[in-house]
Order: structure tokens, then C-alpha cells, then sequence
């Protein structure tokens, strides 16, 4: 018998989930570390086992026996599916597991299960369609440094790159590059270490700097215009006649939005909901009893 469903949203910098009652009453959210399959399928569970186990704590309930519980995740990473199979079969005692990609279930929460578009920008990003006839299409989310466009660690390999022409006198000191610089160790010898360990979550890291002086330096500037440019891209790609909503989603949505081309802004919708409460759409679709 199953008591409570859980929804995931499980990306490269940390995991959020929502606690539901068998009836789909939502009761309380938690949040973990990242469960980006990237990161590992051990991680990836401890990160998503421990939010759970916040989000019980919050609705002020002792945790139940992991079979009265189902579960539905979209995570990043999901798209290696070697990673997505040994991440289901690692399945610590849930009565069900559904697992999609984080762009999957951001497109049930955004329209609530009925067609639409979003582009998820945070620690990377991904452009995913709901059409009319129930399929999926996604576009952008190639992972990082290859795509990912307009997401955090894109805008952070960037900036660390206008460092390293700074310090090497190609362009001109100035206080953006200064802060990343500081931000990655400092001098060269320190930034290269840096460099030799960064993940994409340290990347994506810089891309609050890169906000910071995006209205006081050229550089920053010219970053996060591109950046707009491509959510553009991606927005075109998804639905090039230009009549399904559009949500951007994602911790970079609010601060990337005037950095957005004039032409984009009128497509643009707000999400519903976010990419946990389709985790739970996506459980409660396909839960069999």
C-alpha cells in the first residue's frame, strides 16, 4: 500500500523534492546536495534519500518504510543510459521509480501535463517541447563544456576564460576579472589548479560574477547577451511557428531575463510549477497499484 509519492528535481548543484499523500496532497519540500547522475549513482541516491528525508522532517512525520513510498525523478545525466539503468536498479527499497530527464519532468510541472515548452536554465540547461500529441522533443541539454548553452557553467567557462586573456595582458585589467580571478585562486599558478579540478558545478559557480557586473563591465555584458541569444536559439528550435507557451525555468531564468532579445519576450509564460512537481505528475501518471 502505497502512503506518499515523491516528485525530484535532481540537476548538478542540488535536489529538490515534494512530498505528497497517496491523494496527491502536496505536504512539504527538501532539498540535498547535487544527484546529477554525473556526479555518481551513489551520490545521486544519498543526495535524493536525504532531501526525502527533509522533506518528511518538515511535514513533521517519521520516515515511512521506503516500500509505502513511490517515486518519480527527473535528474541530469538521465540521457546516459547506462547511468539511467544502474541508477534504477541501485533503487534502495521504493515501490515504484520512475525516472526521466530533468527537461522531462520541468515540461509536466511547467504546463501542468498539457503541451509547452521550457528552457531550464541553471547549473546547465535544456530545451524541452511537450506537443500536442503527448511527445517529447528536447533540444540543447549536450552536457558540458560541449553544449549546454546559456547555462551557469557556459556563462562560467567564459568568464575564466576573459581571465586568463587578463592575466596574460591580451585585454585590459578590470574588476570583473579581478573577482573571478580571486574567485579561482588568484594568481595563475593557483587558477590553473583550479582549472585542472573544476567540475561543472564550480564553473557554474562564476556565473553569479559574470550577473554581478553585467551592467558595469563590457565583457560580463557581452556574456550574458550571448547567453540570451542562445535561449532564443533554443526557443526557435522548440517551436518554430511560435504558438505553444514558453517557461523559462531554472535559477538563471529571473536574472538571465534582461539579457533576453526583445522578439523572445512576448512567447514567454510563467511555469506553473517546477521540475518537482512534474517528478510527482510523473509518478502519479504511471503508478500502478
Amino acid at each position: 500500500m502505497i502512503d506518499f509519492f515523491i516528485g525530484v528535481d535532481g540537476g548538478g548543484s542540488g535536489t529538490r523534492v515534494r512530498l505528497a499523500r497517496a491523494d496527491g496532497t502536496q505536504i512539504a519540500e527538501g532539498a540535498g546536495g547535487p544527484s546529477g547522475l554525473m556526479h555518481g549513482i551513489a551520490k545521486a541516491w544519498a543526495a535524493v534519500e536525504d532531501a526525502a528525508a527533509q522533506a518528511f522532517r518538515a511535514a513533521g512525520l517519521d520516515i515511512p518504510h521506503r516500500s509505502r513510498i513511490a517515486i518519480g525523478l527527473g535528474l541530469a545525466g538521465v540521457h546516459n543510459k547506462q547511468w539511467a539503468a544502474e541508477f534504477v536498479a541501485a533503487n534502495p527499497g521504493y515501490a515504484q521509480v520512475e525516472l526521466e530527464s530533468d527537461g522531462h519532468t520541468t515540461v509536466l510541472g511547467a504546463h501542468q501535463g498539457r503541451p509547452g515548452a521550457i528552457i531550464a536554465l541553471g547549473t546547465g540547461s535544456v530545451g524541452e517541447v511537450k506537443l500536442a500529441d503527448g511527445r517529447h522533443v528536447e533540444v540543447s541539454g549536450w552536457g558540458f563544456p560541449a553544449g549546454d548553452e546559456a547555462s551557469g557553467a557556459w556563462m562560467g567557462l567564459r568568464a575564466i576564460n576573459h581571465v586568463q586573456q587578463v592575466l596574460d595582458g591580451r585585454k585590459p585589467a578590470n574588476a570583473f576579472a579581478t573577482e573571478v580571478a580571486n574567485a579561482c585562486g588568484g594568481e595563475r599558478n593557483e587558477i590553473q589548479n583550479w582549472l585542472a579540478q573544476a567540475t561543472q558545478t564550480k564553473y557554474a559557480q562564476l556565473a553569479r560574477i559574470v550577473l554581478q557586473h553585467g551592467e558595469s563591465n563590457d565583457s560580463a555584458r557581452a556574456i550574458l547577451l550571448d547567453a540570451g541569444r542562445e535561449v532564443e536559439l533554443m526557443a526557435n528550435a522548440l517551436d518554430a511557428g511560435g504558438t505553444l507557451p514558453i517557461a523559462l525555468c531554472g535559477g538563471l531564468a529571473t536574472p538571465l531575463r534582461p539579457y533576453l532579445p526583445a522578439a523572445l519576450l512576448p512567447r514567454l509564460v510563467p511555469a506553473h510549477g517546477d521540475s518537482a512537481a512534474g517528478g510527482l505528475q510523473l509518478i502519479r501518471s504511471r503508478f500502478k497499484e
